[in-house]
Order: structure tokens, then sequence, then C-alpha cells
């Protein structure tokens, strides 16, 4: 059954919690590149469109204009995603294309955005046990995409000096960094995402500029939840909450 949820940005996202609902990582992303005036945004494997509502979002609050294309295989998830355009009443500033990351190529034009994201699936095919069904796989495990492909997808897509913000796992930076340099982005900014101040970091937002100068920006960790298991301030201005 379809279910309505507030984002408390003013726009609010149609989910199917039976296929999945999209994460804090979405919400992070989300917030992590500097949106500019006139962006032309591509998010590939856009899922419900959480991160299209969420740009688009904090682009009228600083009273950018930008547009938003957001690729996505599987059928029923980009019908849903498109309801939530309409509910939004978002049709001239986001376009949900129903298709494969891996023909990007064939579905946009080439070399036309100026930033691509991506909350892609974390885990490798071969990694452990998939469980669950299908469009849980699909989301979590990379049988429709490996990380090679959604970066060759996006170098691709980018304009020269265009750029391209993923979240992925710590463990797979090393892969990260080496499949962003092969396609010709270099990345440029970095930061680890921890539950905790005192654990170690389960997630990693990394941004790369498409033909750009080796120089990497490591920034200050970002702590989802204070001791107490309540969000700390960044979190909390992050969802637009009063801290």
């Amino acid at each position: 059954m379809l279910r309505l949820d507030d984002l408390e940005n003013g726009h609010v996202i149609w989910q199917d919690p039976s296929m999945f609902c999209f994460g804090v990582d979405a919400v992070l992303l989300a917030h992590y590149p500097v949106l500019r005036k006139n962006d032309r945004i591509l998010d590939l494997g856009t899922g419900f469109a959480p991160i299209p509502l969420i740009l688009t979002a904090e682009a009228k609050k600083r009273d950018l204009h930008i547009s938003v294309t957001g690729i996505e295989i599987q059928q029923r998830a980009a019908e849903i995603a498109r309801m939530s355009v309409e509910e939004n009443c978002l049709g001239d500033q986001i376009r949900i294309i129903e298709g494969d990351i891996r023909e990007t190529g064939s579905i946009v034009s080439p070399a036309s955005f100026s930033l691509v994201v991506s909350n892609p699936p974390y885990m490798a095919k071969n990694c452990g046990l998939i469980g669950g069904d299908e469009a849980r796989a699909v989301a979590r495990t990379e049988l429709k995409c490996t990380l090679r492909d959604v970066v060759r997808a996006a170098a691709g897509a980018l304009e020269v000096g265009g750029r391209f913000a993923l979240i992925h796992r710590p463990q797979r930076l090393p892969e990260i960094f080496e499949e962003m340099r092969s396609a010709r982005i270099e990345p440029k900014r970095l930061r680890f995402v921890h539950p905790y101040v005192s654990a170690e970091p389960t997630m990693v937002l990394v941004e790369g500029t498409r033909g750009g100068k080796p120089y990497l920006r490591a920034e200050p960790p970002l702590v989802i939840y204070r001791e107490d298991r309540t969000y700390t301030d960044e979190l909390l201005r992050i969802y637009g909450r009063k801290e």
C-alpha cells in the first residue's frame, strides 16, 4: 500500500514500504553538493525521487532555479516517483525516466549536466546473501548496475568541470577513487559519516570534478546521533528542524 510522507520542506513523497523506503543516506547526499544557479542535475537510480524533491526544495529556499532528471530502472518505482512530482506540482523542474543506468548515454544527451548525484547499491553482487524480494535486492545489491557502471554513466553525462557526488560505504573507497579517476573524474571532497562520534564511519560522501586537477579536501566528519540516540545539531539542521 502506498504511503504519503511529509518531507518537512514543503514537499511530500509517495512511497511503497513493501518495496523500500529512502533513508538518511539519500538525505545526506541531497544536502552534500553546493547548489548553483541553473544547475542541471542528473540523479542515477532515483528510486521514489527523494533526492530530486529535496534538491528542488533547497533550491527554492535559496531562490535558485534548477532542473533535475531522475533515472530509475524499476518500473513501479518510476511510476511512484512521477506521482510525487505531480503531487508537488514540480513537472517543470523534475523529470523521471524509466531506464537502465548502463544506457544513460542513449537516454540523455552526453555532457549536458552540471551535477550528477547517485545513491547506488552498496553491496557487490558476490558479497554476502542477497535475500528479500527483488525490489529491495536491486536497491541494495549490484544486480542491475555496478559502481563502475554508475561512475561511467556520470562521466558521460557531465560537462567538463561538472561535479559528481555519491554516498557509499567506506570499505569501497579505494575502488571509488580508482573508478572515478579512470573515468577522468578527479575526487575533490571527502566526508565520512559516523553513527556516533566514537564509532567507525558507516558511510562516506565523495564529490569529484570531471577534468579537475588533483587536490582532495578531507572535511570534518558528520555525526548522526548523540550518545542518547537523538540527532546531532547538524542532522537537525539538515532535516530543517529546531536544535
